[in-house]
């Protein structure tokens, strides 16, 4: 078995989020904390609150654009001849190439990532994304994803003879 996804998806999945909402949440608590030592009645109430909301504000937008890119992503995605493995938050999925209807790479968005769609959902969904692996130029199709995209469709013509 080949691992086609990339090495660095737990990067993106656990440890990137922990710094980004750890930094948030530090700050907002040293701001509060900085605020009730130096006591409220000194401070206007308009800093005070420019302080925890544009983190607050950068949270929420941190979970929205992780939520819609990252959170997905499969932890890890193996090629094992005729089916891909998938193991995604301690479960593992066999997915037959002829299960497979069609292959999305989106290279333009950050991680860059491909998309299985299925033609029956599994227990991971009808849908399962991975992230790509990192490349110089990562805007064209990666060479895994051209060499699955030719293997899917001999898995599915030779499944329909």
């Amino acid at each position: 078995m080949t691992k086609i996804s990339s090495e660095f998806t737990l990067l993106h999945l656990r440890v990137f989020p922990t710094i980004w909402f750890g930094f948030l949440g530090l700050f907002i608590f040293l701001v509060v904390c900085a605020s009730l030592w130096q006591g409220i009645e000194n401070k206007p109430l308009e800093e005070i609150i420019s302080f925890v909301f544009v983190p607050a504000m950068l949270a929420v937008f941190g979970y929205v654009i992780m939520k819609w890119l990252v959170w997905d992503l499969a932890d890890e995605v193996w090629d094992a001849g005729k089916e891909l493995v998938v193991k995604n938050k301690g479960r593992e999925t066999h997915v037959p190439l002829a299960e497979i209807v069609n292959l999305n790479y989106q290279g333009f968005v950050n991680p860059p990532r491909i998309t299985l769609l299925l033609r029956q959902p599994c227990e991971l969904g009808a849908e399962i994304s991975f992230m790509a692996p990192m490349r110089i130029l990562p805007y064209s199709m990666p060479p895994i994803a051209k060499n699955l995209i030719a293997r899917i469709d001999v898995a599915r013509t030779s499944a329909q003879a």
